[in-house]
C-alpha cells in the first residue's frame, strides 16, 4: 500500500470560476494546481517565470481617462436661513 500524501490548502473567501461557490477552492502545495471541491473545477496555477498576463483596460487603466482634467471653478456657499431672514423683514 502507497501511502502519498497531498499537502492541500483551502483558500478563504476563494470563489470558484466555475459554479460560484465561496470558500471550496483548495490548493495542492506540491502540484501547484487549484481544485473546487463542490464541482470539480482544476485549474494549474502559473510557473513563477511565466508571463502574466496583460491589465485588461478598463475607464480607470486606459491612459486617455488619466490624462483629462477637469477646470477648477469658484463656488459661492449660501446661506438659507440667510435668505428667509431679509424676507421677512
Amino acid at each position: 500500500m502507497s501511502s502519498t500524501t497531498h499537502r492541500r490548502r483551502f483558500i478563504a473567501g476563494a470563489v470558484c470560476p466555475r459554479c460560484g461557490q465561496m470558500d471550496k477552492i483548495v490548493v495542492d502545495l506540491d502540484t501547484q494546481t487549484r481544485e473546487c471541491v463542490a464541482c470539480d473545477f482544476s485549474e494549474a496555477r502559473p510557473l513563477a517565470g511565466a508571463a502574466a498576463p496583460g491589465e485588461l483596460p478598463t475607464r480607470v487603466s486606459r491612459a486617455a481617462a488619466r490624462r483629462v482634467e477637469t477646470p477648477a471653478e469658484a463656488v459661492t456657499l449660501v446661506d438659507p436661513g440667510a435668505a428667509e431672514k431679509r424676507d421677512t423683514e
